[in-house]
């Protein structure tokens, strides 16, 4: 018999349920989704350290950590941790595969789809400056809070298809996209702190990125109005910003994206599929 072993329930792709050491007794709670695009948050008392294969994972106080899995990430991966006692443990972890959605897009303008030189630069450097926001670690306790719906729409574009604008092949779409009109309140739903904010950015328009701690960020894209300012902290349901057309889009909506660093995660995976308010929580 191992000395590890996984007891869980699985409803789908969702895990809820706890690594036993059966030497010990100790054990590791596990929640969220061993699956592509999936978040995981671990919990076990007097761990020292923890990786996620090479990755050294930060722990929070009550020994809280947290790592998701990319788009197209490999199926098995190594979880290891130290405990008090200087004694390393560890246990593959096997995540399931995804198929995702061909999403055909026409009418984008042509300097979105093939962007003339002279603004190259301008691309690259906020798209240094947005995957700068996502990989800073602060130790914000907000990313084990439930994640709730940011604004009124219909889904109109999900978490992993492969794109085309105008028949061209571009990169995976890698965000929850909302489709509303234009002013249409985007609420906070989680609270986090505002570690980005920027109304003009050449492929998402208007951009904002919260960080809810522990390498977790979400960022709104294509907004219209940004109603907060970087370094404010916003709780669940503080009205952020307003859906837009902004950037390159056809139409008016809230593209809704969540990251561990620069792991991008599905926000569906995630949501609860009730609008964020203030009572939420209550």
């Amino acid at each position: 018999m191992p000395d590890w072993l996984i007891r869980a329930k699985k409803t789908g792709i969702i895990l809820a349920g706890l690594l036993v050491n059966i030497s010990t007794g100790h054990t590791i709670e596990l929640k969220g989704s061993l699956t592509q695009g999936g978040m995981v948050i671990a919990e076990l008392a007097g761990v020292k350290s923890a990786r996620l294969n090479d990755k050294e994972l930060a722990i929070s106080p009550d020994g809280k950590f947290v790592f998701g899995f990319g788009r197209d990430a490999d199926t098995e991966h190594t979880l290891s941790w130290v405990d008090q006692s200087g004694k390393v443990h560890s246990k593959n972890l096997m995540i399931t595969t995804r198929d995702y959605d061909i999403d055909r897009i026409t009418g984008v303008e042509k300097k979105y789809v093939s962007p003339p030189k002279e603004v190259l630069a301008r691309i690259r450097k906020e798209g240094a400056q947005v995957s700068a926001a996502r990989g800073k670690l602060s130790t914000l306790s907000y990313f084990d809070d439930p994640v709730y719906r940011p604004a009124k729409g219909r889904i109109s574009g999900v978490y992993g298809s492969q794109r085309y604008f105008n028949g061209q092949p571009r990169r995976p779409h890698f965000g929850l996209d909302i489709a509303n009109k234009t002013g249409t309140p985007v609420l906070a739903p989680v609270a986090g702190k505002v570690v980005f904010a920027n109304p003009d950015l050449y492929y998402s328009g208007g951009t904002l990125i919260l960080d809810h701690g522990y390498g977790i960020t979400s960022t709104y894209i294509h907004l219209n109005k940004l109603h907060v300012e970087v370094g404010q902290i916003v709780e669940l349901g503080d009205h952020i910003a307003d859906i837009g057309a902004t950037g390159r889009v056809t139409g008016p909506h809230l593209d809704w994206r969540f990251n561990w660093f620069n792991e991008r995660l599905d926000p569906q995976l995630l949501m609860i599929d009730k609008l964020a308010t203030k009572s939420s929580k209550e």
